[in-house]
């Protein structure tokens, strides 16, 4: 009787994350994209899995600590601040992802880095023309001798400049604009995007070359490709900013040589982007005269930085039928919660009055360490009474109305201490405060909020 035959069989791959199905559905199991699945060329089913013969080791096993470490170094970018994040510097065959919104100035920071970098380099561009990209240049004081630049986005012409230049660091802007002759699908889809990566990473593991590679993010804000790419990488940086605003920071996300949870400051300016090691003076509004009723100041921690933050409140009207609440730079959820817990639980009238919350210097404040600044903010506009203006506030404030610990408090008062501030509210059990800073543990909202009359 003659074996029986394995027949090819339908699939469907969608297109944001790349997983696979046997049949069509409109929504990704995987992704939870709706109206991303395609169907794909009929494959037939796997063959059994066979049993591996060993093979001959390319090295033979050492030692841990026999393993040398020159090559492993990080070389410093000469910009501070992405040193900071990448946690000192490329490290060489690294391959760094950096993802933002178009427009945030992420071409302007690596052409930056580009021209610091001591050594020559390969930016790959496949957005905009060697022109565009010489013009950008010009106007931000990046032009170098050992700075090269290609306008290509084919792997293989990407190759061929690599093995004529010998750059000790590659750029690619960006890896959703290339593609190669050996994977099908058009530039930027997922498989695309995905050969392309592991050629690339393949290729810095070889040659021990650096390579930073620019990447798109979807309308949530997560990195467009497969999630794979995030995995393939050595680091993910998140490039940030508001374009109402000239600050920018680049967040780690993932990081194989350093800390992941480290931020870098930047300020984009008309003659390119630099680096602020000392960010506090776009977050503070301090100026000259009489406090203000409706404004405290509060340290978060981003990462393992400490970035003073002012929060700043108005609330107006009475016996309003449906007063507004209107929030900048906060969460809504958030704000929402503690007007709740001042109504109930400090006795401040402001369910029939509008507020306004919003933060200083298009700064997101998100941590809970702020919800007792908030609330002072709130009711120092409520009453119109300001607070003093070298008093810094810390503290979570729990639903009954209890003020609760927050993390790094030690490192939040010395940055405060740095900046001037002599006085501080914070949770109970806090420890010691820095030197000339006399400090006040507060347990409860409501009697906090009695003594701002």
């Amino acid at each position: 009787m003659p074996p029986r035959t394995r027949t090819a069989r339908a699939a469907y791959r969608c297109a944001e994350c790349g997983h696979r199905t046997g049949q069509w559905v409109g929504r990704c199991p995987e992704c939870q994209a709706w109206g991303s699945l395609e169907e794909t060329a009929a494959q037939a089913p796997a063959p059994r899995t066979r049993v591996v013969a060993a093979g001959a080791p390319s090295a033979p096993a050492r030692r841990i600590a026999d393993v040398e470490l020159d090559s492993a170094r990080a070389r410093p970018t000469s910009v501070s601040e992405l040193d900071r994040v990448l946690g000192g510097g490329l490290v060489p065959g690294a391959v760094v992802l950096l993802a933002g919104e178009p427009g945030v100035g992420k071409s302007t920071l690596l052409l930056e880095v580009a021209a610091r970098a001591g050594d020559r380099v390969l930016y790959v561009t496949g957005e905009e023309s060697a022109g565009q990209v010489r013009l950008r240049a010009e106007r931000t004081g990046a032009l170098r001798d050992e700075l090269y630049l290609a306008a290509e986005s084919d792997l293989g012409a990407i190759v061929g400049h690599i093995d004529a230049l010998r750059p000790d660091l590659l750029i690619v802007d960006s890896i959703q604009t290339m593609s190669t002759a050996t994977a099908d699908g058009a530039p930027g889809g997922v498989t695309q995007t995905r050969a392309v990566t592991v050629a690339l990473t393949g290729l810095a593991k070889e040659r021990g070359l650096p390579v930073v590679l620019v990447g798109h993010v979807t309308k949530d804000g997560g990195i467009a490709g497969p999630r794979v790419l995030e995995h393939l990488v050595d680091v993910v940086l998140s490039f940030e900013g508001d374009r109402h605003s000239t600050l920018r920071m680049v967040r780690g996300v993932k990081n194989r040589f350093g800390p992941a949870d480290e931020v870098g400051c930047f300020e984009l300016r008309d003659s390119g982007i630099v680096g602020m090691p000392d960010p506090s003076g776009l977050f503070l509004d301090r100026f000259d005269g009489p406090p203000v009723p409706g404004t405290a100041v509060t340290v978060v921690l981003d990462g393992r930085r400490p970035l003073p933050a002012e929060l700043q409140a108005l609330v107006t009207g009475k016996d309003i039928p449906s007063p507004r609440r209107a929030v900048s730079g906060l969460d809504n959820a958030r704000v929402a919660m503690l007007l709740a817990v001042l109504e109930k639980r400090a006795r401040v009238r402001l369910h029939d009055a509008e507020v306004y919350a919003a933060t200083v210097g298009g700064m997101r404040v998100v941590e809970p360490a702020a919800d007792l600044a908030l609330a002072l903010a709130i009711t120092s506009a409520k009453r119109d009474v300001a607070l003093p203006a070298d008093v810094v506030v810390l503290g979570e404030i729990g639903l009954a109305g209890e003020v609760r610990r927050v993390a790094g408090v030690d490192r939040r008062l010395a940055e405060a201490a740095r900046l001037g501030f002599t006085h501080a509210l914070v949770p109970p059990d806090s420890g010691t405060a820095p030197a000339g800073m006399k400090v006040t543990e507060v347990r409860d909202i409501g009697a906090v909020l009695d003594a701002v009359r």
